[in-house]
């Protein structure tokens, strides 16, 4: 502290004296108050500027969060619409189209030993087209009823187009049924194209109007008979016939295989309908599994694999199907057995059982590649299989 080292009165006023300094008493209140709101105003300066420092730190960590929640939200949305245009094509439904066929063709192979690559192609292009056909009328005739109003991955909802939709329905059903006439006039074999005119006539009345047999239950078995004895039996009259060679029979072994394909592909449309259970019952599709619930279908899932396998031994032991044939199918129990206990573990989830329709895809794929590999074997093996004849 400084201490007034002298103090001199005048008759005018008084000063006051420090080492170095000379102030009067008027001077030295001026300097305390000026001092005094100095101080104030860097304080208050000081306390602003901190605040402005905090509120910026504030405001440019908001800034970082928005944008970094905008930019998750973003790439959330790019993988949803990912994943809904991929759910939308269902690629993997698409093995409906190469199944039959390909086991047709195996059939023929076994019964006459030819294989006609172009005419194979042909077809598995037509069934394509027909197939995607099925799916994109589908989903305009749900839209319709409102069984999709709330399905996402429905391409109508998508492309925001119900005339587009349903006009390229047509327009592919069309194509695909002009490739599938090619080859019966090709192969010369005119039952073919009235099997497969039945298994398209089975595709219309499970889903268009004024039919919708699928809105009465209806569309399993006739599911069946489509992609079963229809189609699967079709295919084999048309690579194993020719123009010299107009007669083939019909064997059991090509029904048979049929009867298991058309069981794997009804499995695929029942599972289908697991998660959608409470939107059908709403617009009055009477689904199996509207009428039956989740938890009792899980049972007829279980039950639908069993008689698989035992129509396979059953069919193996009447010697319909060569051994090969239900060897390597028996092989496929495992994926069987995963489908049973995925749908009995989440068949009340609604997120997780959307893929057990997938699931019965690999079983079908799985079953289906078996059947041929077992078909080709037996025509191969020194031990030839003879097929039964049922239609001459």
């Amino acid at each position: 502290m400084l201490m007034p080292m002298a103090i001199s009165f005048t008759k005018q006023s008084y000063v006051t004296r420090y080492p170095g300094v000379l102030f009067s008493p008027r001077q030295s209140s001026y300097f305390c108050v000026s001092a005094k709101n100095i101080f104030r105003k860097t304080c208050r300066r000081e306390l602003e500027f901190k605040q402005q420092c905090h509120h910026a730190l504030f405001r440019s960590k908001d800034k970082a969060d928005f944008s970094s929640s905008m930019h998750h939200q973003a790439n959330e949305e790019d993988v949803s619409r990912a994943t809904l245009i991929w759910r939308a094509i269902k690629l993997p439904i698409y093995s409906v189209a190469l199944v039959p066929l390909t086991v047709g063709s195996a059939a023929a192979y076994l019964q006459t030993g030819m294989f006609s690559a172009r005419r194979y192609f042909v077809l598995l292009i037509s069934s394509v087209l027909i197939i995607t056909w099925l799916n994109l009328s589908n989903d305009v005739y749900d839209f319709d009823t409102g069984a999709d109003k709330n399905k996402t991955e429905s391409v109508v909802n998508l492309v925001g187009s119900r005339t587009g939709t349903l006009v390229a329905a047509y327009l592919l059903l069309v194509l695909g049924f002009v490739g599938l006439t090619w080859a019966s006039v090709e192969a010369g074999n005119l039952r073919a194209i009235m099997l497969l005119t039945c298994a398209v006539i089975c595709g219309y009345i499970y889903q268009c109007p004024p039919f919708r047999l699928s809105y009465q239950g209806l569309g399993e078995p006739l599911c069946f008979a489509a992609f079963g004895p229809f189609a699967t039996t079709a295919f084999y009259l048309l690579l194993g016939s020719t123009r010299e060679n107009l007669c083939l029979s019909i064997t059991a072994t090509v029904l048979s295989a049929s009867l298991l394909v058309g069981l794997t592909t009804s499995l695929i449309l029942f599972c289908s309908h697991f998660h959608q259970v409470e939107g059908d019952r709403n617009v009055g599709k009477m689904s199996p599994l509207v009428r039956l619930g989740t938890e009792r279908g899980s049972v007829v899932v279980k039950w639908a694999v069993m008689t698989l396998y035992s129509l396979l031994f059953a069919i193996g032991l009447s010697r319909a199907l060569p051994l090969s044939c239900i060897f390597l199918c028996a092989m496929t129990s495992p994926i069987g057995k995963l489908v049973v206990s995925y749908v009995e573990e989440n068949h009340k989830d609604k997120g997780k059982i959307f893929m057990a329709k997938y699931y019965c895809v690999r079983l079908h794929a799985l079953f289906g590649a078996a059947l041929v590999a077992g078909l080709i074997t037996a025509r191969i093996l020194v031990t030839k299989h003879i097929p039964k004849l049922v239609f001459q």
